[in-house]
């Protein structure tokens, strides 16, 4: 069964949350007294991260920028949903909630970004593979990059539609507007919700809509089928709605995927956005913020993180037996080359085998702790191997960095390298500077 491919637009939600107890002395406005911020991915990108806590495998195609609300999109992002990013025209839009006691004081919004470019051979391959596919349109242009890749596709399409956004293509397993939604897209603010989602059936050429309604649940029309209303299981006294058609959308996304007729997959949406609701919405989804320079853990979790940021990945290897200037040399002018440097250090075992029986002369938990203190390394990874090529593998990163006199092609790992397309550079060693010559003025 092919992944959940998310296609839409991706926003940067932070709500700041605050107590007040007063108002504004030159102005009949309340002060907030700030207690805490808290962001998350908006749009798509929230879509994404709610089928991905279902369990889902999902694939999220949307324009990023390079700015730095972008970063931070792209940091919530990482360990959550495959990111196929599109280049984004314009600023990253961010929507800032202030909010107080549960309930939300006033809303900041900034950013002009939209898609503007063709999408690549990746977003096509996404949809190819995809077991469904849901349309999350936010009127930001990511949709109107990819409509037609969308329109042949043979899997389930959800589509959320946005009344500044694109039309549903024929053929949508299921477009679920809400009922202001609906009636800006039938063009009459007087239709009902039965009528709106008969009207939409027809005009969108579609296999069922589904009118959402909160707390009333939703209207069902179905191709040859009676309109049917879906109540909401939890009547939620929730405050906080946003968040809530996401929630619904990616949850009947999800079961139409895994089999579920269109009823069957509204009434698991629906159930699954009251109760979304009913647990605090949209500020109740907490994302722990992880940053490049917060030094992860892992060095796998270095990785990810680069790439969810964008960045430029180096990784070097070796014993690194007696710490001494040569190797704070190299490692230095290796973290310069990018974003993140990841070292493999061979095991006590693999350093036996290459060096001999009296090595290493410091052992591994030495020499990963006083490599782990330099500024310039982000993580260490100890393999067991003769060489680091299974470590590469893994780790795939953008750069390996050898030092000393090396021949690129010549190294034992050129063959991962040149798979990964892996970029190598050889640095040089400083003069007169080796553990072998350590060791041998001790003695």
């Amino acid at each position: 069964m092919g992944p959940l491919v998310i296609v839409g637009d991706t926003l940067l939600d932070v709500d700041v949350e605050g107590e007040t107890e007063r108002l504004c002395p030159d102005a009949p406005v309340p002060v907030v007294d700030v207690c805490a911020e808290q962001a998350r991915p908006g749009g798509a990108g929230l879509a994404a991260l709610l089928a991905a806590r279902d369990g889902a495998d999902v694939v999220l195609i949307t324009a990023i920028g390079d700015d730095g609300p972008g970063h931070r999109l792209r940091g919530l992002l990482s360990g959550e949903a495959a990111l196929v990013r599109l280049p984004l025209c314009g600023d990253t839009v961010r929507k800032t909630r202030v909010r107080a006691r549960g309930q939300t004081l006033v809303r900041i919004d900034s950013g002009d970004g939209r898609a503007g470019h063709a999408p690549g051979a990746d977003a096509a391959e996404a949809i190819r593979r995809a077991g469904a596919i849901l349309v999350s349109d936010y009127g930001r242009g990511t949709v109107q990059v990819l409509r037609d890749l969308l329109r042949d596709v043979r899997v389930p399409i959800v589509w959320d539609p946005h009344p500044r956004g694109e039309q549903p293509v024929p053929g949508c397993a299921l477009v679920t507007p809400s009922e202001a939604e609906a009636r800006r897209l039938c063009d009459d603010p007087h239709e009902s919700p039965d009528q709106a989602a008969r009207r939409l059936l027809r005009s969108l050429r579609a296999e069922a809509v589904a009118v959402t309604l909160g707390v009333r649940g939703a209207a069902l029309a179905r191709q040859g089928g009676p309109l049917t209303r879906v109540p909401a299981p939890v009547l939620s006294c929730g405050q906080d709605v946003c968040g809530a058609g996401d929630r619904l959308a990616s949850a009947a996304a999800l079961a139409l995927r895994d089999g579920a007729d269109v009823e069957q997959a509204v009434t698991v949406g629906v159930g699954e956005a009251s109760r979304f609701v009913e647990r605090g919405g949209a500020a109740g989804v907490k994302i722990i913020e992880q940053k490049l320079g917060d030094r992860p853990r892992t060095a796998f979790e270095v990785a990810e993180l680069t790439r969810a940021y964008g960045g430029r990945l180096i990784a070097t290897g070796g014993c690194f037996d007696l710490l001494h200037a040569g190797h704070v040399s190299l490692l230095r002018r290796a973290r310069a080359l990018g974003d993140a440097l990841v070292v493999c250090v061979n095991s006590d075992e693999s350093v036996r085998r290459l060096k001999g029986p009296s090595r290493p002369v410091v052992d591994v938990r030495d020499r990963v702790e006083l490599l782990s203190a330099l500024s310039c390394v982000d993580a260490v990874l100890v393999f067991d191997e003769d060489t680091p090529a299974a470590a590469i593998e893994r780790l795939r990163p953008d750069v390996w960095v050898k030092g000393g006199d090396y021949a690129a092609g010549s190294l034992p790992e050129s063959e991962v390298l040149g798979r990964l397309g892996a970029e190598t550079v050889v640095l040089s060693s400083l003069p007169g500077r080796s553990t072998t010559n350590l060791i041998r003025e001790i003695r």
